[in-house]
């Protein structure tokens, strides 16, 4: 069977079904937008974090992964030409928000990050860096806060038009952006600051909380659609993916390492960062695969209630 047959007959059991799942981000090439808003995410909090601790390294990375972050949002579109159209609706998109914050922050990161490898102390510089760091800051703030909002606006899917979801996106931005600085210290071989890491335990403590709030409401709230995301998150089509790659390997495996480890050696570090990068990565697939259309027409069995 083609590629087209089996998209088309998934079409014709999903038209079929009393709650269509969104199919549009998250699968095939629509993978790309998870992937986009995961790296554009970490590099909003690797800026503001990496500013925050002194670490130029850190900053760097943050517009590296910006502009992968950019180009998997670009592949998803097919054409770049339509990035610079959406950015025409700032005053009414998110998405088209997120593309005008994610230029700014690249073009300012880099003129800032050229600036200090060039000197600060050259007098023209020094005026660039003025510039550039405003700029690069707007940015990083900008897409750290825009994500959560996107989804949030879709009101076709009940589970993601949540007051929580942007709060939940800046938190997972807040975490991603502490472990990028965890994998800079494994790779420069500094030993991180005891802090650090304990701000990462407060902020995955918050992401924790404000997830399990987002799923206590889905549940509670009279919305059907809402609740069925959540049962096919959490005892469905994505269970394992939930389990295993968010509460396993994002959540338990770096938890463990924090708490158990005398000494935070570079191997130990990179292991942190990146289970907590992957596990943001897999909730982040899971909460958007979750995505179930509102139905037009309830379903009779539902009408009878």
């Amino acid at each position: 069977m083609t590629t087209s047959s089996r998209r088309y007959v998934q079409h014709i059991a999903d038209l079929s079904s009393d709650y269509r799942p969104q199919r549009e981000w998250g699968e095939g090439r629509g993978i790309l937008m998870v992937v986009g808003h995961f790296l554009v995410g970490i590099a909003g909090g690797a800026w503001v974090m990496g500013a925050l601790y002194g670490s130029i390294a850190a900053q760097a990375v943050a517009v590296g992964l910006g502009v992968l972050g950019a180009f998997a949002h670009l592949a998803f579109l097919g054409k770049p030409a339509r990035a610079f159209g959406m950015m025409r609706r700032v005053r009414t998109s998110w998405i088209a928000r997120g593309f005008v914050g994610l230029s700014l922050f690249l073009i300012g990161g880099s003129a800032y990050l050229a600036s200090w490898w060039l000197g600060f102390d050259a007098g023209a510089l020094r005026w660039l860096s003025r510039i550039a760091n405003p700029i690069a800051w707007v940015g990083a703030l900008t897409i750290i806060g825009y994500m959560g909002f996107c989804y949030t606006a879709s009101k076709a899917v009940p589970f993601w038009h949540s007051p929580l979801h942007p709060a939940i996106y800046i938190a997972y931005a807040a975490r991603g952006g502490i472990a990028a600085l965890l994998l800079v210290a494994a790779v420069s071989g500094a030993q991180p600051e005891p802090q650090l890491l304990y701000l990462w335990v407060g902020v995955t403590a918050i992401v924790v909380l404000f997830f399990v709030l987002e799923i206590q409401g889905a549940l509670a709230g009279g919305n059907v659609a809402a609740r069925w995301s959540v049962r096919d998150m959490l005892a469905g089509r994505l269970a394992l993916i939930f389990y295993v790659g968010t509460l396993i390997i994002g959540l338990v495996v770096p938890m463990l390492l924090v708490g158990a480890a005398n000494r935070y050696t570079p191997i130990v570090l990179a292991v942190i960062g990146l289970a907590s990068m992957t596990g943001d990565f897999f909730m982040k697939l899971s909460t958007v695969r979750a995505g179930v259309y509102l139905p037009l027409v309830m379903p009779a069995r539902r009408q009878r209630a």
